[in-house]
């Protein structure tokens, strides 16, 4: 294929994952108002966390209505194109990137397709995790911000701060959850040893805690420990990954009998040139003595 249908099948692909986007920003953006299939709005869903401060600690109306506050006249509208589109572009995601490994695919050998799949659900399912566990902790870590100041202030969010708040923090929490991912990874490269991991565990463990009070948003010890415990126990996960895959490394080093073999030291592999054996002339086989035709009429 020349560097012009590359470019064209580029074009397609992208043309056909944006599609699906904008089609999934759509269905996320007339979610937002109503229930489908069963199942709660968009809205209803995204502000449930807000929801559950205590009544006393948030305004309200007199009544358990629970609504966030509007300060500028496209505020609702953009929250709503917003997160519309963040759920559009995730509930469309296997669609888009089948485009986009359409595209990368032909230039894979086989292993290096199965690595690469292997890869993308891990990696998927890591942040799925981490969202997931990031939803629940919003909750927690809000009533927690909300109940400084003793009883001193009344909590009225508005729709663009918190939604912000929500998205960052999920963002925060999924791409965190790809920890263990990058640790396998760097392992199976051979770039990190189990026996080096064993030995930082330590330290990587407190800049663990240390990058989980910075990343999160809300600076509330609840959504700190949440993920920082999380990492620690994917950290562990990845490390045992690793000792699982370097005992193996060894013993078929073992068997090729290259486990004393330093890094630096070539693999002793015969490298002594051999002769080239000249060519043996083929025998020609004896011609076939020609055959003439004979007239019947020079027989007679």
């Amino acid at each position: 294929m020349s560097l012009k249908d590359h470019l064209y099948d580029l074009r397609s692909r992208l043309a056909w994952a944006m599609l699906f986007i904008a089609v999934g920003a759509i269905f996320g953006f007339l979610w937002w108002s109503w229930r489908i299939f069963g199942l709660p709005s968009l809205g209803d869903f995204v502000i449930s966390p807000y929801c559950g401060i205590p009544l006393e600690a948030r305004l309200h109306q007199g009544d358990n209505s629970c609504q966030l506050l509007q300060t500028e006249p496209f505020e609702a509208f953009m929250i709503q194109l917003k997160v519309g589109a963040a759920a559009g572009m995730a509930l469309t995601a296997p669609l888009w990137l089948h485009q986009v490994w359409k595209f990368i695919a032909p230039g894979l050998y086989s292993k290096e397709r199965k690595f690469a799949l292997t890869f993308v659900f891990v990696a998927s399912l890591l942040f799925i995790l981490g969202a997931v566990l990031a939803f629940y902790v919003v909750p927690q870590g809000l009533s927690v911000l909300v109940g400084f100041g003793d009883n001193k202030f009344l909590t009225a969010l508005s729709g663009g701060a918190y939604i912000n708040f929500v998205l960052a923090l999920l963002l925060i929490f999924g791409v965190s959850f790809e920890l263990p991912l990058v640790v396998v990874m760097l392992n199976q490269v051979g770039m990190v040893s189990y026996e080096k991991l064993s030995k930082w565990r330590r330290g990587i463990i407190f800049a663990l805690f240390i990058f989980a009070a910075i990343a999160t948003p809300g600076t509330d010890p609840i959504s700190m420990v949440a993920l920082a415990v999380a990492l620690t126990l994917l950290f562990e996960l990845a490390i045992q990954i690793a000792r699982v895959h370097d005992r193996r490394a060894a013993k078929r080093l073992a068997a090729e009998g290259l486990a004393d073999l330093d890094d630096n030291e070539a693999a002793p592999f015969d490298y002594t040139p051999t002769s080239i054996e000249e060519e043996q002339p083929q025998p020609v086989p004896p011609a076939k003595a020609e055959s003439k035709r004979v007239d019947y009429d020079d027989a007679t």
